[in-house]
């Protein structure tokens, strides 16, 4: 089969410009609006998404801090939101964001599996460790761990789950009435894990979906992000703003997961994309600069605050001044190296800067004509940057709606994009392997040796 291009649909209903809530074709209350998240869903699977992405904050961000705007200083619990979603649409999955940091395995474990269930086999987990002091600070910490801390509890927090997601075998359940027998005690396993974080007995009491288990997806770019994600991913997440950098994450990623006995072509890398569409350049660039001159300048502020690791304070810097240097962080560190870059490779003063980064927070914003955002969706995909995109519309439903309408049947007319959907769950749509369960692949390799 031809290799086509993969979309996931990153839509914060609050839009993810930090301005996007100004904006005069976006709800003031979109965050907190079921409706219009289910608009979004639904225009998401007109455009034969994969996927439905939702990022997650545990603690309330102000201004621009690392959830966005003021506008989304609250919002909805992704896996509560897309468990009444789910069952709204047909064939779109859904990737919520869960944290190895402050939740424990069975719990993230459990709601998963439900969800997965829910949705038919539609369901992902996008894998994070909260990197902020105020998260740290809802959690009976007086500061956020160490970032090696958090990354050794989430190397560990992922597998307990995998465990917890093979107690039942696949044709576990009997539900014979006859008998009375629901369910088969052999293909019943618990998990029995002891580590350096956790000690978690099991079984888990939800079943495996239909693809056996949610797509595991991470977004870390530290040393420890790269491990982590080669180890464990399915789908990578990464932001660049060029397309050398893309591929040096790239080839190392599937470098790492093939010397870990994966194989590099169920590892899907996905850069984050914000697309500013227009039938011209000219009508391109001015919906940029529009939502641009809706930034207020604190917003513009908290943003790189949040941005540079929360170490760099910016309170009366002059914002026609370079950005100064940030001290060290315990939190986001690849990002704050990433700002760091961006202000270097292009000069920018602190309020050029956060102009920048307004849209895409370091992701790569692209600015154009469907023909000319295509060219370098294409050059990307076709170059060793990218298996396929998130999308991050700048605000909704209008960025949203621009992309499905505009740039998807250019990928189309060019053979990069499905015309409909390979299947039913999101493991058959992103072209991934149903993972088979450990103990009935176990009880397989033992007979075949015999």
């Amino acid at each position: 089969m031809t290799r086509k291009i993969k979309l996931g649909a990153f839509l914060p209903g609050g839009g993810q410009h930090i301005a996007a809530w100004r904006h005069p074709d976006s709800p003031a209350d979109g965050a907190t609006s079921f409706a219009f998240h289910l608009h979004l869903a639904q225009e998401a699977e007109r455009g034969l998404f994969d996927a439905y992405f939702l990022a997650d904050g545990l603690a309330i961000s102000f201004g621009g801090g690392t959830e966005g705007g003021n506008a989304k200083i609250a919002g909805f619990e992704p896996v509560t939101l897309f468990s009444a979603l789910a069952p709204l649409v047909k064939t779109l999955g859904f990737i919520a964001t869960a944290s190895t940091t402050y939740e424990e395995p069975y719990n993230t474990a459990r709601k998963f599996a439900s969800l997965d269930l829910i949705s038919d086999g539609r369901a992902g987990w996008n894998v994070v460790t909260t990197a902020t002091e105020a998260a740290a600070r809802n959690f009976n910490l007086d500061q956020q761990h160490s970032h090696a801390w958090r990354y050794r509890r989430a190397a560990e927090h992922v597998e307990v789950v995998k465990k917890l997601w093979d107690s039942f075998e696949d044709d576990a359940f009997l539900r014979d009435k006859d008998s009375g027998r629901f369910f088969d005690p052999d293909k019943l396993h618990a998990a029995d894990h002891r580590g350096e974080h956790f000690k978690v007995k099991g079984p888990l009491n939800v079943g495996r979906s239909r693809q056996g288990h949610p797509v595991i997806v991470q977004a870390g770019q530290s040393e420890d992000g790269r491990g982590l994600a080669a180890a464990t991913a399915e789908v990578i997440f990464t932001a660049h703003q060029r397309l050398d950098t893309a591929q040096d994450f790239y080839r190392d990623i599937k470098a790492r997961a093939r010397g870990l006995g994966r194989d590099p072509a169920h590892v899907l890398i996905m850069p984050g994309v914000s697309p500013f569409i227009g039938r011209t350049e000219a009508e391109a660039r001015e919906k940029y600069d529009r939502l641009t001159s809706l930034i207020l300048p604190e917003d513009g502020i908290a943003l790189l605050t949040a941005l540079t690791g929360g170490t760099l304070d910016l309170t009366g810097a002059d914002l026609d001044g370079p950005l100064p240097a940030a001290p060290p962080t315990e939190g986001m560190k690849s990002r704050q190296a990433l700002i760091r870059q961006i202000a270097d490779d292009n000069q920018f003063t602190i309020r050029q800067l956060y102009q920048h980064v307004a849209s895409a927070r370091g992701h790569f914003t692209v600015i154009g004509t469907p023909e000319t955002i295509v060219d370098t969706l294409q050059d990307w995909f076709e170059n060793e940057g990218a298996d396929g995109f998130n999308i991050l519309p700048p605000w909704l439903p209008t960025g949203l709606s621009d992309f499905v309408d505009l740039v998807v049947p250019e990928l189309q007319r060019r053979g990069l994009y499905r015309t409909e959907y390979e299947g039913r769950t999101l493991r058959e749509n992103l072209g991934l392997p149903v993972p088979e369960n450990r103990w009935a692949l176990a009880r397989r390799s033992f007979h075949a040796a015999e």
